[in-house]
């Protein structure tokens, strides 16, 4: 095999591992580059993934990339401002197939500047326990 095939293969298979752990609901990246949303505010008062009750005023946010209860760094690449914010819910599955990885609080939405573009390309990084507090 040349190995411009054999670098093709590699990088089809690399693909296909990110892609399955990315829809069963675990990425074992700790960053992800992908489009954001933010939730509508009628969301408010919903029971989340995680228990909590959801509220528009809380820096929180669903994604299927990661585990429940874990803290992530979001930064909107177009402005470089960034939010912290703990996955408390899940978003519906046909928003990952979208490229969606991450819907915000409206709180957290408004900290990064997207509430005029709605949807946006972030990064989001998994930040270690010690690097948050808890409410």
């Amino acid at each position: 095999m040349s190995v411009k095939k054999t670098i093709s293969v590699v990088a089809a298979f690399a693909f296909v591992l990110t892609a399955q752990s990315v829809m069963s609901g675990y990425n074992p990246l700790e960053e992800v580059v992908g489009t954001a949303s933010y939730y509508c505010k009628s969301f408010d008062g919903n029971t989340t993934a995680s228990g909590e009750i959801y509220s528009n005023e809380e820096l929180t946010a669903a994604s299927n990339v990661f585990k429940l209860n874990t803290w992530v760094k979001v930064t909107n690449l177009n402005n470089l401002k960034s939010v912290v914010v703990k996955i408390n819910d899940r978003m519906h599955p046909r928003m990952l197939k979208k490229g969606r990885v991450i819907d915000l609080s409206h709180s957290a939405a408004r900290e990064i500047a997207m509430l005029e573009k709605g949807i946006i390309k972030v990064r989001v990084q998994v930040l270690p326990t010690d690097e948050h507090h808890e409410d």
